[in-house]
Parts: structure tokens; sequence; C-alpha cells
């Protein structure tokens, strides 16, 4: 692969990305479009951008690949119009400038259960995001869909997180294996994986399926 772009590359998940990303010798160039700057790097191109206003003549929306682990949190955003605003508008945004681009490939960062008739609004949102997406036709869009994320430091507590991750550790042994933790390193290694594999059509990546 010469050229991946990572949407979200300051998240927990986007930092394993990239960290994974440059020291992977089969990737030529990393391209990481941020809002504050990251740590250079010889191999990472780091554009600053405005995700309400991304660049539509951008030459880096063209590459080989493109994955995504934009998003917040219900608490981050503030309301759920902000929520949807991150978490589907931008990442729809950014899909159509790379598909137009022609980048045959776009890998998103999910969430289990994601469904765009669930009654919880965080993974309808997901499954609105993981509709549409669909919709754009990419030779391959491949959707991992990891249950609790573990890893850190984060740069907020998130309380109820913290005490889920302490629960799924004693009971581990009694949770179907979807809903078990997963970590940011698995989710990250599992997503560079499938942007390589490229299957074509719609592919979907349970949580059982992220550990190594």
């Amino acid at each position: 692969m010469v050229n991946l772009l990572i949407l979200g590359g300051t998240g927990l998940v986007g930092q394993q990305l990239i960290h994974q990303a440059l020291d992977d010798a089969s990737i030529a160039r990393v391209i990481a479009p941020t809002r504050r700057p990251l740590a250079e790097h010889a191999k990472l191109t780091n554009p600053i951008v405005d995700f309400d206003a991304l660049p539509s003549d951008a030459a880096w929306w063209a590459a080989d690949a493109v994955i995504c682990a934009l998003g917040t949190t219900m608490r981050q955003a503030g309301s759920r119009a902000a929520f949807n605003k991150v978490d589907h508008d931008y990442v729809l945004a950014a899909a159509r400038q790379a598909r137009y681009a022609g980048t045959p490939v776009f890998v998103l960062n999910s969430s289990a259960g994601a469904n765009p008739s669930s009654r919880s609004y965080y993974l309808r949102v997901k499954g609105n995001i993981e509709r549409d997406l669909a919709l754009l036709n990419f030779a391959s869009l491949t959707l991992v869909r990891p249950s609790l994320l573990i890893g850190g430091p984060r740069p907020e507590r998130r309380i109820a997180e913290e005490i889920g991750i302490r629960l799924m550790s004693v009971l581990a042994p009694l949770i179907p294996a979807r809903y078990r933790g997963v970590s940011t390193a698995d989710v990250a290694a599992c997503i560079l994986a499938a942007a390589r594999q490229a299957g074509i059509g719609v592919n979907i990546i349970e949580s059982e399926a992220i550990r190594r």
C-alpha cells in the first residue's frame, strides 16, 4: 500500500492506527488530516483542517485506502445534534471526498450493535453512517464493530466506562464474546488488516473477530 489516509488520528483508536501504520514497512505514506498538529514523522503528512469545511481540491483525498476513526461521545459533543455532526456528517463528508477522488477502499471504526433502527441514539447514528457509506459504492467497504474499548489514557475520565471495564474483567467468562472489551491496539490492527485485504463489497467485522 503506497498511500493510506487516516481520519480521526487524535482519538484512542486513531492514535494506535497512526502508530501502527507508521511502523508498517508496507505503507509508504500516511496522510492524517487533523484539527491540531501531530508529532512529525518522515512518513507522515499532516494537513490541518476544519471538518466543517473540508478542502475539496486536496490531492491527498486520492489514496489507496481510507481508514476512519472519527468519533466523539454524547458527553463531549454536548447534544444529539453535535454528536450526529461528528459521527455521521463529518464521516460522510470525508468519505464522499475520498470516493469522488477515486479512492477504492474505506474502513470505518463503527460500534457493536450499530443499527439504524436501534432504540439507542448512539447505535442508531452508527447504523445510519454504515448505511450511508454503503450507498457510496466503494469497491471495498469494511465496517469494524468493536465492543467496549480498552485503552488509554483518555483526555477525560469516563466513570461509567471504567466501571464497565472492571466488571467485564471479572465477568468475562460469562459475557458473550461479542460484548467483551477489546483493546484499542487490537482494533487498530484489525482495521489496518482490513484496509490491506480490501474485501470486495461490504464487509462486517464483529467484535469477537477483532482480537489477535
